[in-house]
C-alpha cells in the first residue's frame, strides 16, 4: 500500500512540475507542488515551491502556513513566527495562522501570549480541535484548571479519539482533583497508543489509593 501511495504521490509530482513549467507564475501550481513534496518527505524541494509562490503573490497565507510549518519542525523558531505573522497580515482571521502563531509562543514560553493567539484561532474557527487541545496544555502550565478542563472537553468533543487530547483531559482533571475521571481518560490515551508520563501514571495511582 506504501508502494502504491509513493508512486501516486510521484506521478502526481511530475503532473505539477509540468504544469510549473508551463505556467511559471502560477501560485497554485507551485503551492500544490510545495504540499505534495511536504507528504512525500522531499522538504528541501517543498521549500523552493513555497518559496516560488510566495514570491508570486507574498500574500498567499496559505504558503505562508505551510513553510512557517516546515520552517517550525526545523527548529527554525524565528522564521516560523516571521512567515505566520505575514499570513496574519494577509489574512487576519486565518485561525490556523493564528493556531501556529499561539504555537510558537508556547514554544517560547511566553503563555499569555499563547492563549491570546489560540483565543484568536478559536474566534475564528471553533472546530479547531488542535487549537483547543494546545489551549488546554497552556492553561494547566498557568494553573487555570478549571479553563483547562473546558478547553479539554471541547477538542475531545470534535476529536473524540484523539489520543493527545484523552491525556490533555486527564491532566487537567488531575489538577481538579478528579482523579477517577482522569484515570478514566489516561487509561484511553493509553488504549489509543499515546505515551503516557509515568510519573504521571504514578501520581494519579497514588491519589486512588
Amino acid at each position: 500500500m506504501a508502494d502504491e501511495l509513493k508512486e501516486d504521490l510521484s506521478k502526481v509530482v511530475e503532473e505539477l512540475e509540468k504544469k510549473c513549467k508551463e505556467h511559471p507564475n502560477s501560485v497554485m501550481a507551485f503551492h500544490h507542488l510545495g504540499l505534495v513534496y511536504m507528504k512525500m518527505g522531499r522538504i528541501p524541494e517543498a521549500i523552493t515551491a513555497l518559496e516560488r509562490a510566495i514570491e508570486i503573490d507574498d500574500l498567499g497565507c496559505e504558503s505562508l502556513i505551510n513553510l512557517g510549518a516546515i520552517y517550525f519542525g526545523q527548529g527554525n523558531i524565528e522564521k516560523a513566527q516571521e512567515l505566520n505573522e505575514k499570513a496574519i497580515a494577509a489574512q487576519p482571521e486565518s485561525a490556523q495562522a493564528h493556531a501556529n502563531l499561539g504555537l510558537i509562543w508556547q514554544h517560547k514560553n511566553e503563555l499569555g501570549k499563547a492563549i491570546a493567539s489560540y483565543e484568536r484561532a478559536l474566534q475564528y474557527d471553533p472546530k479547531l480541535a488542535s487549537a483547543w487541545m494546545n489551549l488546554t496544555s497552556v492553561l494547566t502550565m498557568k494553573g487555570e484548571d478549571e479553563r483547562a478542563v473546558i478547553a479539554a472537553r471541547k477538542g475531545l468533543e470534535l476529536e473524540p479519539d484523539s489520543p493527545l487530547g484523552h491525556n490533555n483531559l486527564a491532566v487537567a482533571l488531575y489538577f481538579n482533583e478528579q482523579f477517577s475521571d482522569a484515570k478514566n481518560h489516561i487509561e484511553k490515551a493509553k488504549e489509543l497508543g499515546y505515551s503516557v508520563d509515568p510519573n504521571f501514571v504514578a501520581g494519579l495511582q497514588e491519589k486512588l489509593a
